[in-house]
């Protein structure tokens, strides 16, 4: 029995579970698409690992990522989220999750769902890449950069071009898997 070859990066066993079944698969859920937004935006400054170990928390503190109870947290909401030791405790992350969920709202109006509105960067197909090594997986592209621009200017918050990249690898808008990986076909 041959080893399973998968990309070198995840190395615990929530990493490599997270790697193995959700990395890079498609996303066409709008609630799910609010727990990346939230998700990746915690992630800043931090490692993935830190906010994944902290995932549970998140959505028992966001209540499952209910885009309109989100969107409608008053500032007592606020307050409590930064008593909330199961998230990253940080004023500006916790607005952010409340402002986009709002963002959500008013894209899905416009567009049907905010998944057919990410999805049509793409004209509805992931980009599949051909990286071989992790030195060849860029931290942001052009794509992503017209994502967070277009994201900022509809009022979304915490979304730079690195954040937007990340949120796309992971959600299978890009598949960044290594061709090595078990998973790069897959997906």
């Amino acid at each position: 029995m041959s080893e399973i070859v998968r990309c070198p990066w995840p190395s615990t066993e929530i990493m490599i579970a997270y790697h193995d079944e959700e990395w890079g698969v498609p996303l066409h859920d709008d609630q799910k698409w609010l727990e990346a937004l939230v998700l990746d935006g915690a992630q800043a400054g931090l490692s993935w690992s830190t906010i994944l170990n902290r995932r549970e928390g998140y959505r028992r503190a966001f209540e499952g990522f209910d885009i309109q109870t989100v969107a409608s947290y008053p500032e007592a909401k606020v307050q409590e989220l930064m008593l909330d030791a199961g998230i990253i405790r940080n004023q500006a992350k916790i607005r952010s999750a409340i402002a986009n969920a709002q963002a959500l709202i008013r894209v899905a109006e416009e567009f049907g769902s905010f998944d057919a509105y990410i999805w049509r960067f793409v004209d509805g197909k992931p980009i599949k890449n051909a990286c071989q090594t992790l030195a060849d997986i860029p931290a942001s592209t052009p794509l992503s950069d017209a994502v967070s621009k277009d994201l900022k200017n509809r009022g979304f918050t915490f979304v730079g071009t690195t954040i937007v990249y990340a949120m796309m690898q992971a959600t299978g808008i890009v598949n960044d898997h290594l061709v090595s990986c078990f998973r790069y076909d897959e997906v």
